[in-house]
């Protein structure tokens, strides 16, 4: 640790500063010298807790061979992880905002280092599901630390808005380059590699922090609402675990309709405490600003669209173009570089032409992204869906800063780690509900596409069935899976094109122009 800084002279004092400089938000005329080095450690934890979110999708097969994984041990090996970190995400703002979003961040990358061993260590399916949880805790602290901090450090608007740019940049590349992270490191390693590179990341972040990382807590800490954090986890938690199950069990099933009924309870009671409440832990009337709310659901729908759409083109990839899991990672990075491109685009845009302008184009962007992404067919190349990818990735990064920026800017300094997870859960919805909706729409058309039997299953199963027949039956077989599974790839995909349309035009309708 450094030493003591000099005393800040503003209203804003949380506490000497850890660097050697004073705190950004102690001395707000006093920029933090350090705040870029401060920035790549922030972008640097927030890449590896979202790389996790996709990078086990890869992995999948292996795991169902090497830990002797059933199909519901698989789910939740690739859902525990984001399970627990939807629930926990406001808890963990809000603790945050209390007891320090420096310490938070230090506590969070610690935990999700011990569940990323844990993981690697992993001998049975149980314990890989336990160890993925225990990484979803701890990225609950990271990822609106990290935002959070960034708010404090960057105190000119111009800076934040850039710092902003690039902090959108990382979540979203993170999602895009998680399966050729994940399918390079299976061709070359076993697959416990996926989790214990997270190891080297973990310790470099922990070991930059004290120097490079300022303290940071609201100005007037809040007090702990414990029955207010309580009820959004268990709110949160029921209706991610509710969407999740929705995708395996139906949506109109018996038991999804009561587990949405339990969730919305649950939260309908956490809203109700919050406004009765003396010190809630959320001010709802946030959602009263059009800017607040018109953001948060332009973040969601956009992951909905790219984690659904991701979902499906893994498959198609593997399944329908035959590709390696390394050679679909890498026909991934197309849309992960134009993500790059387009973030800091958007940031200029809004600068320029006003959030409500960039947001919307990038809204448009994407949905027509989408729209082309569904007209491929069985035989569709590999191209259509570069290009499709590509357009889709270009508005997320136009829209993803300004939307950011647009939630940040609404909020007092003393709620900026809970409004930061409000944002990160609005996205981890999104993300959450882009896999089952998608998921579910592809596979209910292909099973009633395909003859009922084990090929009708899944495309993977085709494919594995494919391969033990003869040449001519197989490509027959390969065909008309790859016609049925495309066709119910392309309506999910309509759906989250006709949710993000509808959201740009309410983004037009509602919030404010370039003034």
């Amino acid at each position: 640790m450094s030493s003591p800084t000099t005393t800040p002279t503003t209203p804003r004092t949380t506490g000497p500063a850890r660097g050697g400089a004073p705190s950004p938000s102690a001395e707000a005329a006093m920029p933090y010298p350090r705040r870029w080095y401060t920035l790549a450690v922030l972008c640097l934890s927030l890449l590896v807790i979202v790389v996790d979110t996709t990078i086990v999708n890869v992995a999948v097969p292996t795991l169902a061979s090497s830990l002797h994984a059933g199909a519901g041990a698989l789910a939740w090996i690739v859902d525990s992880y984001t399970l627990v970190f939807a629930a926990l995400l406001l808890p963990a703002g809000t603790l945050g905002d209390r007891f320090g979003r420096h310490r938070a961040l230090a506590a969070g990358m610690a935990v999700f280092g011990a569940g990323s061993l844990g993981a690697a260590l992993s001998a049975t399916a149980a314990q890989l599901i336990a160890a993925r949880a225990v990484m979803g805790a701890g990225a609950a602290f990271i990822m609106p630390a990290t935002l959070a901090l960034l708010t404090a450090v960057f105190t000119d608007p111009r800076e934040r808005a850039k710092a902003i740019g690039l902090w959108s940049a990382v979540s979203g590349l993170g999602v895009a380059i998680g399966p050729t992270a994940g399918g390079w490191l299976l061709q070359h390693f076993s697959w416990s590699a996926i989790f214990a590179v997270n190891l080297p990341v973990v310790a470099a972040a922990l070991a930059a922090g004290p120097f490079l990382v300022p303290a940071s807590s609201a100005p007037h800490r809040p007090r702990v609402d414990v029955l207010g954090a309580a009820l959004a986890a268990a709110g949160l938690g029921a209706l991610t675990y509710a969407v999740i199950q929705a995708g395996e069990g139906g949506w109109t099933s018996a038991a999804t309709l009561l587990r949405f009924a339990v969730a919305l309870v649950l939260l309908a009671v956490f809203g109700f405490s919050q406004v009765r409440g003396g010190h809630p832990m959320l001010d709802l009337d946030l959602f009263r600003d059009g800017r607040f709310t018109a953001a948060a659901m332009s973040v969601m729908v956009l992951f909905f669209g790219l984690a659904g759409s991701t979902f499906v083109l893994t498959q198609i990839y593997q399944f329908v173009l035959g590709y390696s899991p390394l050679e679909a990672g890498i026909r991934s990075l197309p849309g992960a570089l134009a993500l790059t491109v387009a973030s800091p685009l958007g940031t200029r845009a809004a600068a320029r032409f006003g959030i409500r302008a960039s947001m919307t184009a990038g809204l448009v962007a994407a949905a027509a992204g989408l729209g082309y992404f569904a007209t491929a067919s069985g035989g569709t190349g590999y191209v259509h869906y570069m290009v499709a990818s590509m357009v889709l990735s270009a508005g997320i990064g136009l829209t993803m800063a300004p939307a950011t920026q647009s939630i940040m800017s609404t909020l007092p300094p003393a709620k900026t780690g809970v409004g930061s997870a409000v944002n990160n859960a609005t996205r981890n919805l999104g993300t959450v509900l882009g896999v089952a909706v998608v998921g579910s729409i592809a596979a209910t058309s292909y099973t009633g596409h395909m003859a009922h039997g084990p090929a009708g299953e899944s495309i993977g199963a085709a494919a594995g069935i494919a391969r033990h027949l003869p040449a001519p039956a197989a490509a027959a077989l390969r065909d008309t899976a790859a016609q049925a599974f495309v066709h119910g790839a392309g309506l999910g995909v309509l759906v989250t094109a006709a949710a993000i349309a509808v959201t740009a035009a309410l983004v037009f309708r509602h919030l404010p122009g370039r003034r």
